[in-house]
């Protein structure tokens, strides 16, 4: 289908600015760009925010612990977007703010290390020790009893696609959904929506090319399924999945192609396409009301798993 009216108006504003590419910056001017796209709308409101800093393999990591009452509740640990390279607890504090009050859930918004400061293995390994420490700290995050779900988008899809891996293949702690939003999947960048949609949608080929090799430089490291799910042998045993893919995205056919792998697999999958939108949709349920159905969507999702009566 064609684009979505008001994902149309937006690329065209963009188009019309002119304004440089992330990948054509240094990269502090990159991330601090990063921060500045993200949308000026009213802020959603929880129960309440903290900053912590917890244990890392290597150092410590900042997390951000978002609660939607006083009231005990299931823990969800989402990691954020940004190519491994941009991104922080700031640009996707409204997506955990989302999904904090719609799956009534405690969120754990986790600031693992950024490349190319910390290549590959770093961000999966904070990642993991994130969601070891919030699995093994309910009770003094005064969280109900259970395990913990894992998500995040695109290159956070990605974490919570390798932290699924790590959990089942280091016995544990065990998963109650892992929620994949736009995911990386796959390092070759060689499927028809790359080509198809490797211009014009926000998400670029070269922006994406420009992120694996800040985060990811050693092309055989690459093939290594903690960088490349999509790679790994065997996916059974995994927890249930939501795959959710834009139909004008370059990662669409790899999160498709995952999630097909999954279900193969004996893995309980519920994959969505959503036509007429492009990577980045989550974000912009606040502005397009084609996105908010993702949104609902991913908290349905959620509160389905952790058991959550409406």
């Amino acid at each position: 289908m064609p684009l979505e009216s008001a994902t149309a108006a937006i690329l065209a504003h963009i188009a019309e600015e002119g304004a440089p590419e992330l990948y054509e910056m240094a990269i502090a001017e990159s991330r601090s760009m990063y921060r500045e796209m993200q949308p000026d709308l009213p802020e959603i409101v929880v129960h309440s925010v903290e900053d912590l800093m917890i244990d890392g393999p290597d150092s410590a990591i900042p997390v951000r612990i978002y609660r939607p009452s006083a009231a005990p509740a299931p823990v969800h640990v989402h990691f954020h977007g940004g190519g491994w390279v941009i991104g922080d607890l700031d640009t996707h504090d409204r997506d955990c703010r989302e999904i904090c009050i719609g799956a009534d859930c405690i969120v754990v918004a986790v600031d693992y290390r950024l490349a190319p400061e910390h290549i590959f293995p770093a961000a999966p390994e904070d990642c993991y020790a994130a969601f070891c420490w919030a699995t093994t700290n309910l009770e003094g995050l005064d969280a109900l009893p259970g395990p913990v779900s894992v998500g995040g988008d695109s290159a956070g899809g990605n974490l919570a696609a390798a932290v699924a891996l790590m959990a089942r293949d280091r016995n544990g702690p065990a998963i109650a959904m892992q929620l994949l939003i736009y995911p990386v999947t796959d390092a070759t960048m060689e499927s028809a929506s790359y080509r198809d949609n490797a211009d014009g949608y926000l998400l670029s080929r070269t922006m994406m090319s420009w992120f694996w090799d800040h985060y990811c430089p050693d092309l055989a490291l690459r093939a290594d399924p903690l960088a490349s799910p999509i790679t790994a042998e065997d996916l059974s045993g995994l927890p249930p999945a939501l795959v959710m893919t834009a139909e004008f995205d370059p990662l669409r056919d790899e999160g498709e192609a995952y999630a097909e792998r999954l279900i193969a697999a004996g893995v309980a999958v519920e994959v969505r396409r959503f036509d007429g939108l492009v990577h980045g949709f989550f974000s912009q349920a606040g502005m397009i009301e084609a996105a908010r159905e993702g949104v609902d969507l991913a908290v349905k999702a959620l509160r389905k798993a952790h058991n959550i009566v409406s």
